[in-house]
């Protein structure tokens, strides 16, 4: 840790040594504030935004900064993206095609809605068209990261001043708001309802495949893990990661930028649905589902989730006054209004219909980790869910990043 012209700055490995400590205290929270619990708000959530505002209260009172290493904590995201597309099957991937689809279709509905509403608002407010299509998919569902990759040209080539600072701004406010929101969605859903999960008891979860516990709701049933379990998870971990890193390299070379986490995410699903069962005789042991691979989904998400969030700069979200704030209140209230009316009925107004709509509301205002923290948050409350699971990620992790591509420049050229 060091202070440099006034600003801390903590290194990456005492980053992750604070986002633990922070995810303690979310489970801290969450375990004695029944408001949380009721509301399904995620531990990481809990304590990560309360460290936020401790932040912004030491920023606004002695005029401290703090500047986080993230290296470490991007990794802990292509971990647990390998883990989801490791846990995948052919088998589960078909029996949610119909909610792959629709889900996929809704998306798309609502990024087009999205930067159709930012730009009207931000020409209605006297601003340029492009302020709003910045406060539309680029921000919110394009995040932190495509907010820095596109600023510049937002700023150089279409008049929006400070576009950095708007666009992080709109990404953190939608971030926070994805956070808070998706949780309260899902129990209204389930109480008004009356839904129950479909496989939530025992002897479903011991005769059923499928309805084995997702790598971001369990811990493995309590089964013992020894340390051969936990390394192998481990390395066939790293296998897809490096495997995914020269896909990504060889998608880049063809002119598509990928996350990281999207071409690892297709790895693993590929590798734990082709890889044969056995080899000259000798039976190989991948770690699909597996409670060792569950725990690295989970703590890789938490620490995820609690370094993102304990890093946001609260004073940052005064800028986004008048027409700004306006901008985002009326692109929460289109997403909110999707996802009840249109979100869950077409899912089929199921269980798995109201966990999928608490991750909708996390990767369309927010990303997609928020997006799985929020339904790990819903069925630790109220059961399992594995379709939604399998559904989602593939539409927020893989599907949207490559429309965003295309839909950015396709409304900046028209602005």
């Amino acid at each position: 840790m060091n202070i440099v012209e006034g600003q801390i700055q903590v290194q990456s490995f005492l980053t992750v040594t604070l986002g633990i400590l922070v995810l303690f205290l979310g489970k801290a929270l969450n375990s004695r504030v029944a408001l949380l619990r009721e509301f399904t708000i995620p531990e990481p959530v809990s304590g990560g935004l309360l460290v936020a505002l401790l932040m912004a209260l030491l920023h606004l009172a002695f005029g401290l900064d703090v500047s986080f290493g993230m290296r470490a904590r991007d990794l802990l995201l292509v971990y647990f993206f390998t883990t989801v597309g490791m846990n995948a099957s052919f088998a589960d991937l078909r029996r949610g095609g119909r909610s792959l689809v629709v889900l996929l279709v809704l998306t798309m509905a609502l990024m087009l809605a999205q930067n159709l509403l930012g730009i009207a608002l931000a020409r209605w407010g006297g601003m340029p068209a492009a302020t709003g299509l910045l406060m539309g998919t680029v921000s919110l569902i394009g995040g932190h990261g495509t907010t820095i990759a596109w600023a510049p040209k937002f700023d150089a080539d279409h008049g929006v001043t400070n576009a950095l600072e708007i666009g992080i701004a709109a990404a953190t406010f939608g971030l926070i708001l994805a956070s808070a929101s998706g949780g309260p969605i899902a129990r209204f859903l389930i109480r008004r309802h009356r839904l129950v999960a479909p496989e939530a008891s025992p002897a479903a979860l011991a005769t059923d495949p499928a309805a084995s516990p997702s790598p971001a709701n369990a811990s493995g049933g309590g089964a013992l893990i020894d340390s051969h379990d936990f390394l192998g998870a481990v390395l066939a971990i790293n296998i897809c990661i490096i495997l995914g890193s020269i896909l990504q390299e060889v998608i880049r070379e063809r002119g598509l930028f990928l996350p990281l986490f999207v071409p690892c995410l297709i790895v693993g699903i590929l590798l734990s649905n082709l890889l044969p069962r056995e080899v000259f005789g000798l039976r190989l042991r991948w770690p699909s589902r597996t409670p060792a691979q569950d725990l690295i989904a989970e703590i890789s998400l938490g620490a995820f989730l609690a370094m993102s969030l304990m890093t946001i700069q609260f004073w940052t979200l005064v800028d986004l006054a008048g027409p700004l704030l306006l901008i985002l209140i009326a692109q929460f209230l289109l997403a909110l209004l999707i996802n009840l009316f249109l979100v869950f009925p077409l899912l089929g107004g199921t269980y798995d219909a109201a966990v999928m709509a608490a991750g909708f509301s996390g990767f369309t205002l927010g990303s997609t980790p928020t997006a799985m923290a929020n339904m790990t948050a819903v069925t630790q409350k109220f059961g399992p869910s594995p379709k939604a699971f399998i559904v989602l990620p593939l539409v927020s992790a893989f599907f949207i990043d490559l429309l965003n591509a295309v839909m950015i420049p396709f409304f900046l050229h028209r602005v």
